[in-house]
């Protein structure tokens, strides 16, 4: 059996770098219409435009990005990133995405946002995360807290969806807040 690299380790996922046979997950969630709604996509994707999209966050030197896997069966499930990472301010925005909806409600958001958080202020000293999140999602505005994201704001009718403008919440984490909740 093939040894799998564990970028960072948590106790029931793993990130690791993006590997090409990837992109059949993220096919299959960018197309599936319960993970759309959360994503808000609006358009069928292709392989080839997920190729691309990938080829860019790989390229781009603002970005990390990372494969989530279960850890007992060593499949892919879903990705997670901060991006926009500006070296100055030491910031970025995170974005996840669980691909499969079977793989929802386990605590994979929850541990791969924990493993986000520890890699984005231990290994590159970021101090301040931020996301937004519609205010409709709210099991995923209760998961974010948890992890110790505050609402700061909220963005009025920031995104048409489902005949509809949805407001947005700006939730942000400090280095300050991660470090005395740890």
């Amino acid at each position: 059996m093939k040894k799998q690299i564990m970028f960072i380790e948590g106790n029931s996922i793993y990130l690791r770098p993006y590997k090409e046979e990837d992109i059949d997950i993220i096919e299959f969630g960018k197309n599936n219409a319960l993970v759309r709604e959360t994503l808000f996509l609006f358009r069928p994707e292709t392989k080839q435009d997920i190729k691309i999209e990938i080829e860019k966050w790989l390229s781009d030197k603002s970005t990390v990005l990372f494969t989530i896997c279960e850890k007992k069966t060593n499949t892919a499930i879903g990705q997670t990133a901060v991006f926009r990472i500006d070296y100055v301010s030491r910031a970025a925005i995170f974005y996840i995405a669980i691909y499969n909806p079977v793989y929802w409600s386990k605590g994979y958001g929850k541990q791969a946002t924990q493993l986000m958080l520890q890699y984005s202020f231990d290994i590159l000293n970021l101090n301040r995360i931020q996301l937004h999140v519609s205010v409709e999602n709210i099991k995923g505005v209760k998961a974010y807290e948890k992890n110790g994201f505050k609402i700061e704001g909220t963005l009025r009718e920031a995104m048409y969806h489902n005949n509809k403008y949805v407001d947005f919440y700006v939730m942000g984490i400090l280095r300050s807040d991660y470090y005395s909740n740890s």
